[in-house]
């Protein structure tokens, strides 16, 4: 698929160009995670100094918010060209570590959204040569309740029978000590989002995310050199409408 193919679908289902996520919302996000507030900060620990201003326009620059400082409520918008570019070096990573047999770890705290995205992407990189983050048994989250368990090579969380929408780290840190109190070495590379993403880049693990608008913590992660790349996406479309964006990473990355 050609990038301008890949466009058309990305802004008709409305996973960039104008999307859902409302202006106020990514508004009060960007203050909400500077307050360091659970499922706001996703982990990411502040290296730099950063204000309102200072993300603002780091999110019109990253994700393509509207640039308008007094535009405060309505449709807000996520830019098409930069979510390509951030997929294009996604799936370059990806590739590369692919081809070198290398270890990946898939998470997302977006079951209901994402969570084909990563499958579609970690089946095939298994089937190139990857080594894909594996345990049989589900791993208990202290603290937080419930356990981390895979979903066909997918890591999410447990709770209560379901597999609930999150942005904690708490899954993260508690699958990465599983993995080293074993004695195992730590993936190669973590795909992932939200606060499985934000999670990994605060332990300095080569981390590629998906951020959606309003959620600044990441393309903060991205800014301050812990975070590869962040790809700026609606995160929670109808998981349908990302097949365009799973054929396109594949094609990139050599594994379609």
């Amino acid at each position: 698929m050609d990038r301008t193919s890949l466009a058309q679908a990305l802004e008709a289902g409305h996973i960039t160009g104008e999307v859902g996520t409302p202006r106020e919302n990514n508004l009060s996000h960007i203050h909400r995670f500077l307050a360091q507030e659970k499922q706001f900060d996703f982990g990411v620990e502040l290296t730099r100094d950063w204000d309102f201003d200072s993300v603002f326009a780091l999110m019109v620059d990253r994700a393509g918010l509207r640039s308008e400082p007094d535009f405060i409520e309505g449709v807000d918008t996520i830019s098409t060209e930069r979510c390509i570019d951030a997929l294009e070096q996604l799936a370059v990573a990806i590739g590369d570590v692919t081809r070198a047999g290398g270890e990946i770890l898939f998470a997302t705290g977006h079951p209901a959204g994402l969570l084909p995205v990563h499958m579609a992407i970690a089946a095939a990189a298994e089937t190139h040569g990857a080594q894909i983050t594996h345990q049989a048994s589900a791993v208990p989250v202290p603290g937080l309740g419930g356990d981390c368990r895979q979903i066909n090579r997918v890591w999410t969380w447990h709770q209560h029978g379901g597999t609930p929408h999150t942005h904690l780290a708490e899954p993260m840190h508690a699958l990465l000590d599983g993995i080293t109190l074993r004695g195992d070495q730590v993936p190669d590379l973590i795909v992932a989002d939200h606060g499985w993403a934000g999670a990994a880049s605060s332990r300095g693990l080569r981390t590629l995310g998906y951020a959606d608008c309003n959620d600044p913590a990441l393309f903060v992660a991205e800014a301050q050199g812990t975070i590869e790349v962040t790809v700026p996406l609606d995160d929670d479309v109808v998981p349908y409408l990302y097949e365009p964006l799973i054929d396109f990473v594949l094609e990139r990355a050599g594994l379609s």
